[in-house]
């Protein structure tokens, strides 16, 4: 009856988005002493999720429904920080980087909390607990 859920691919790219800006994170936490290195991110998943529909626009679950935006595309771009430089043209904080790191951990937890409690309810509507 179902062959794709949207739950899923929700839990999925929210997981993706987490580690992929997790990576980012560590990369300018690395980078904190690099002359003329500037930090790098990308925008927080729930700002991505809704840029990608206007207010008030339904979203389809396949590609057959009518009027509908697939969810698909979501815009993930790098962008790098060119505020707050030291005098050797650094601008990363690694105060905020480690913030930055904390929030993406709870997206990730959340992912995986999404993705575990879609699983117990198929399992418990299939009658298999």
């Amino acid at each position: 009856m179902f062959t794709e859920l949207n739950v899923f691919k929700l839990a999925n790219a929210m997981a993706t988005h987490a580690g992929t800006r997790q990576a980012l994170v560590s990369q300018n936490i690395a980078n904190a002493d690099t002359p003329g290195y500037h930090a790098k991110d990308i925008k927080p998943f729930s700002e991505v999720f809704d840029d990608n529909t206007r207010p008030g626009d339904m979203r389809s679950s396949r590609s057959k429904h009518l009027n509908g935006s697939s969810g698909q595309g979501l815009d993930w771009a790098v962008s790098t920080s060119e505020d707050g430089s030291d005098p050797n043209n650094n601008s990363v904080s690694i105060e905020s980087e480690i913030l930055k790191g904390v929030e993406v951990k709870r997206q990730h937890d959340k992912a995986l909390a999404i993705y575990k409690s879609s699983m117990n309810i198929l399992r418990t509507s299939l009658g298999r607990s």
